[in-house]
């Protein structure tokens, strides 16, 4: 195992034992559900928006590991950008766990998510997140499914 790959995988295991934003604000301005049926993982994303600014990223709901860590960084890498950066940054995201890597310097310490890529099933939990804030974003009632 390389060092980096220790690294991202302990930047995922604190975040999903320790997931930061993960709460009900009492305001929020949009918001969307998500379920990935096949794991179990429920969420739900919150967002407030001011002037096209995400100015809150919160979630709660439960889920798996790779879920929960997913949810808790996307909130942390969203909060202060514009919904057009968020729309992007979930682009490039989805792209590294399905396709080819973006550069770290693109994602950050999103891309200790590029090894799900190897593991079909695992793509799902790491994307439900993303899904569901671009659902928020889209401002769509539908419950968002990775199925």
């Amino acid at each position: 195992m390389s060092d980096l790959r220790d690294l991202y995988q302990e930047v995922i295991l604190d975040h999903s034992k320790r997931p930061r934003n993960h709460r009900r604000p009492e305001q929020f301005d949009a918001s969307a559900e998500g379920h990935n049926p096949l794991c179990g993982d429920r969420l739900t994303v919150f967002l407030k928006v001011a002037d096209g600014v995400l100015t809150e990223v919160a979630f709660e709901g439960q889920g798996c590991a790779i879920s929960t860590a997913s949810a808790s960084m996307m909130t942390e890498a969203l909060r202060g950008r514009t919904v057009d950066e968020a729309r992007a940054l979930f682009e490039r995201f989805h792209r590294s766990v399905t396709e080819a890597s973006a550069s770290d310097e693109e994602l950050g310490k999103l891309a200790a998510f590029e090894g799900v890529r190897e593991f079909p099933v695992r793509v799902k939990c790491a994307t439900l997140a993303w899904h569901t804030l671009r659902a928020a974003i889209e401002a769509s009632a539908k419950t968002v499914s990775t199925e």
